[in-house]
């Protein structure tokens, strides 16, 4: 997965996330949208209608603190989600 960041600020970030379709991006985003310190997640996927862009671009606005650290956390939640339910299905 190659990220690209296109714009930061204290409480905003637009990063690019290369080779990724709707299903992962609405599960990220999902997640992000779950957290506390995020006031708002979105991403953009139509190249027609953005200046021909071809990867998906993720925008994330912070209530508070780094936006970063909210996509690291959403990432690890959904890490700890699809183990989870590996382990539930290996035990079936």
């Amino acid at each position: 997965m190659e990220l690209r960041v296109i714009e930061k600020t204290d409480t905003e970030l637009r990063i690019e996330i290369a080779g990724e379709d709707h299903t992962f991006m609405n599960v990220l985003k999902g997640a992000l949208l779950e957290a506390d310190d995020v006031a708002a997640a979105t991403y953009d996927m139509n190249p027609e209608q953005s200046g021909g862009q071809t990867e998906p671009v993720l925008t994330v606005k912070a209530e508070s603190g780094d936006p970063l650290d909210a996509v690291e956390a959403a990432a690890t939640s959904i890490t700890d989600r699809t183990d989870a339910l590996r382990d539930a299905v290996t035990a079936a």
